[in-house]
């Protein structure tokens, strides 16, 4: 070949470079250029499939970034999961597997967490504080797969040990609210599912004071998450948990968003509200009848008038007195 048509050469794209037949015959790659390209090709493999063993129809394909880099990565829902075949050597590894720089070896570790959790809940019951603390790690990973696995960890970690996670509880409740607060869709709305799970699976007693704190929070969104979340505890109180707890802290946590920034923390007041002027309305109705000769007791509106500043009464006696439609959040 000569000299200018080597030149010639070299300047193609790279896709006219690998074409091998030409009208002239076939073009043969040279030693060296076959090692280049075989080095290469190395340099570029990426790290194995996560692939489960369930059929590929019961399961979502996760993340649209994920395929680009070639790898497929896979959302499990808790029932699809199966048992794992070698329990030891997953556990033996699993705490240097979720602390991995490969985020396809975490997202793996992170599920064999989940069927170490529903099928050997004991296997990892004493290490369950550093576990929460890797989980809490991936949910800050900005590779969307690793942390929309690590939220389904967390669904699944709530529903097997419940308020044994109340000790490692608070970074985790954090990271829930931001990713339930931020715009991205599909991880917001694990997330939110996730903090349904957590109401329903947490003592309230032992949730709502760490909740609490968070109705104070700069971002209207987490505010927002944050009485969902309380509003969907309270019931689980039942009419002496209320009057334990507290009527008149529950009572001003509600009245006190009813004008909050976001439509959806407003809602989430008057569902509250509502919810507990049932409450006071039966606790009132029971104390009755346990005393033949009960001296007189507080309307809900004296009730409120005598609890709240005069402007957070009228509002809340302003929902209380409308039809009650639509009370219950969405789950």
């Amino acid at each position: 070949m000569s000299e200018k048509a080597l030149r010639d050469l070299n300047v193609l794209p790279v896709s006219d470079k690998n074409i091998e037949h030409c009208s002239k015959g076939v073009l043969e790659k040279s030693p060296i250029e076959a090692k280049n390209e075989n080095l290469k090709e190395m340099n570029h493999v990426r790290p194995a499939s996560l692939v489960s063993s369930i059929p590929s129809k019961e399961v979502k394909t996760l993340d649209p970034a994920a395929a680009n880099g070639n790898v497929e990565v896979e959302y499990i829902e808790s029932e699809n999961l199966r048992q794992l075949e070698d329990v030891d050597t997953s556990l033996s590894t699993i705490l240097a597997r979720l602390d991995s720089k490969d985020w396809v070896l975490v997202c793996e570790a992170l599920n064999h967490v989940r069927q170490l959790a529903l099928f050997h809940k004991e296997t990892i019951a004493e290490m369950l504080g550093n576990v929460i603390s890797l989980i809490v790690k991936s949910l800050k990973n900005p590779r969307s797969a690793v942390c929309k696995t690590a939220i389904m960890a967390s669904a699944d970690i709530f529903k097997v040990y419940r308020d044994q996670t109340i000790d490692f509880f608070e970074p985790l409740l954090v990271q829930l609210l931001l990713k339930s607060s931020q715009d991205k869709r599909f991880v917001c709305d694990a997330a939110e599912r996730t903090l349904i799970t957590m109401t329903m699976c947490l003592s309230p007693t032992v949730l709502l004071p760490k909740l609490q704190p968070y109705l104070q929070h700069k971002n209207p969104r987490i505010r927002a998450k944050t009485l969902a979340c309380i509003s969907r505890s309270v019931p689980r109180l039942g009419m002496e948990g209320v009057k334990a707890y507290g009527f008149d802290e529950l009572i001003n946590v509600a009245a006190s968003k009813l004008s909050d920034q976001l439509p959806e923390s407003r809602e989430a007041a008057r569902v509250l509200t509502l919810e507990l002027q049932t409450v006071y309305e039966k606790s009132q109705l029971a104390s009755q009848n346990l005393e033949a000769e009960h001296p007189g007791v507080d309307t809900w509106e004296q009730f409120c008038q005598s609890k709240l500043p005069p402007l957070r009464a009228q509002a809340v006696l302003r929902v209380t007195s409308s039809p009650r439609e639509g009370l219950a959040l969405e789950c």
